[in-house]
């Protein structure tokens, strides 16, 4: 005959802990495994983000160097130089200064243009890419990247032939007689604003072609099955079913154009300063350094608290509409 063991309150007791144990033991090792897995990519993102941000952060409130660099010892110059500037013949007084401000102006004001224009010429073409047949749209998704597969410098460089005095444009208009003497583009706001808009069309396209792709149709055909009319099925139903894809590529494009820089350096011929050039030149020519990351932290603040401003505001739009 077999024997009986008796359980006692003890034996379960000395089982639950030693499941318990057994149940720490998994957790730790999926977290230990979770953090081995983690744990380049948050190297990558100290070493090569982070870090750089903090050097730049660090070096803003510094002293200038005579001959470019930093010298190590603290100061808010930088930030004031950015709204100020000092009297001529009286270093400790303060006269204010908007000629930054306009140069800041002025990169807000092309990448807001940059991006509306994008918009308004995209979502077309993103909606004709969405409603061809599956077979047609990996061609035209090709067309659209095609322009990557040349370097942005080469792209610009090829405006002047299309901006230019003798260019495609003025030609084409003098030969319609609606020009006597060509437009000045060249070296301009409008030849800086065509050229940003050449460099990032494509990243509004993706995006909205994206969240078109996925649109549900029916909701479409529905809405004119109720004689609702184009506008409207357009304003109460494609658009606000693709606004994920309208705001991916409006912070896609608005972000690199405001701090773009080799579009204004070679179609704005340095008359015409944006972010990119201004921060360029004090580690270049001006060897102010602390200035051109006091600059650049600038330009960050700006944009992280439009980001945030928006995205709050697209939050408390999504709970009201749900």
């Amino acid at each position: 005959m077999t024997a009986v063991v008796p359980v006692t309150d003890q034996s379960l007791l000395d089982a639950e802990a030693r499941v318990a144990a057994a149940s720490r033991a998994v957790v730790a090792r999926q977290k230990r495994s979770r953090w081995a897995l983690v744990s380049p990519a948050l190297a990558v993102i100290g070493v090569f983000g982070i870090g750089p941000l903090l050097i730049v952060l660090i070096y803003s409130f510094l002293e200038a160097g005579t001959y470019g660099g930093v010298k190590w010892e603290f100061s808010t110059e930088a930030y004031v130089q950015f709204l100020f500037e000092k009297d001529l013949f009286d270093d400790t007084k303060l006269i204010f200064t908007d000629s930054y401000l306009q140069i800041f102006g002025r990169s807000i004001l092309l990448a807001g243009i940059t991006t509306v224009i994008c918009l308004v010429l995209g979502y077309p073409c993103a909606y004709f890419m969405a409603t061809r047949p599956p077979s047609q749209r990996t061609f035209w998704v090709f067309v659209i990247t095609l322009p990557f597969w040349t370097n942005l410098l080469i792209r610009t460089y090829a405006m002047f032939v299309i901006l230019r005095d003798d260019g495609i444009i003025n030609n084409a208009l003098t030969a319609a007689g609606l020009i006597s003497s060509p437009l000045q583009i060249m070296f301009t706001d409008t030849a800086i604003a065509i050229g940003l808009l050449y460099a990032f069309l494509p990243f509004m396209v993706l995006p909205l072609y994206a969240s078109l792709e996925k649109l549900d149709f029916r909701f479409v055909e529905a809405g004119f099955d109720l004689y609702a009319t184009r506008g409207k099925v357009l304003r109460r139903i494609i658009i606000p079913l693709t606004k994920p894809g309208i705001v991916a590529g409006s912070i896609l494009c608005f972000i690199p154009a405001i701090g773009a820089y080799v579009t204004p350096t070679l179609l704005g011929g340095g008359k015409q300063l944006m972010i990119g050039n201004l921060i360029a030149l004090q580690f270049g020519s001006s060897r102010d350094w602390p200035f051109g990351c006091a600059a650049s932290l600038i330009l960050m603040v700006m944009v992280m608290i439009a980001l945030l401003f928006y995205v709050r505001n697209a939050q408390k739009g999504a709970v009201v509409h749900g």
